[in-house]
């Protein structure tokens, strides 16, 4: 029965890969694969994750049970009920306060310290940072303007009294005129790369262990 799975529409290294997952989830219970049902295919995969199977293999004897069932032995209401896993999400980097702190005063760069601190500061993305216009900060309501953030909406973030402080300090020594953070040529805006190059540098030179990046920052506020 394995031999025969009827798996002639598949590539020749599909069709191994599912024979093999068959013939191991038979020699499992040591038994034929078609007398085996749902409790055993469910008492398999608990099996696989106790032994440490990465997801795509898993999924990939999913995969070939799933064939097994519906197609070689006609079940075709079993399949459905045989679930592939989901790789859980992994927690985003974030930095503590005092890992922020050390990591903006490692940054030389005024304008770029100024930038990395407005996406910590506010939450923001780096293309929502480098787009700035000074006109943006309103610092009688306390709020941030964002032009065309995601999905091309407009939306207010918060300026807290320290954010403020350190972009009062950034201007009055760097005189933005139209762009908050300017490039080289000042009719136009910083240049996302600059600020992940000083990302890198900054994690480097604050001797941190954690890949920090300007969406690091972003989820560090959150």
């Amino acid at each position: 029965m394995i031999e025969d799975m009827t798996v002639r529409n598949l590539s020749p290294a599909t069709q191994r890969s599912y024979v093999h997952a068959v013939a191991k989830f038979s020699r499992f219970f040591g038994r034929s694969p078609e007398r085996l049902g749902l409790d055993e295919v469910r008492t398999f995969q608990v099996q696989l994750i106790s032994q440490g199977i990465s997801w795509a293999s898993l999924n990939q004897t999913v995969a070939a049970l799933r064939f097994f069932y519906g197609v070689t032995l006609g079940q075709a209401e079993v399949p459905e009920r045989i679930a592939y896993a989901r790789e859980p999400r992994r927690l985003p980097v974030v930095l503590g306060a005092d890992e922020v702190v050390r990591f903006l005063e490692a940054v030389p760069s005024l304008k770029s310290r100024a930038a990395l601190a407005t996406a910590y500061g506010a939450g923001l993305r780096v293309s929502e940072v480098i787009t700035l216009k000074v006109a943006d900060i309103d610092s009688s309501r306390m709020l941030i303007r964002i032009e065309q953030g995601k999905s091309g909406k407009d939306r207010y973030a918060m300026l807290s009294v320290q954010l403020l402080g350190i972009l009062r300090v950034y201007w009055r020594l760097a005189k933005p005129r139209h762009w908050l953070f300017p490039g080289r040529d000042e009719d136009h805006h910083i240049d996302q790369t600059v600020l992940h190059a000083a990302c890198r540098s900054a994690c480097k030179a604050a001797g941190l262990v954690k890949h920090v990046t300007v969406h690091t920052l972003r989820h560090s506020f959150a």
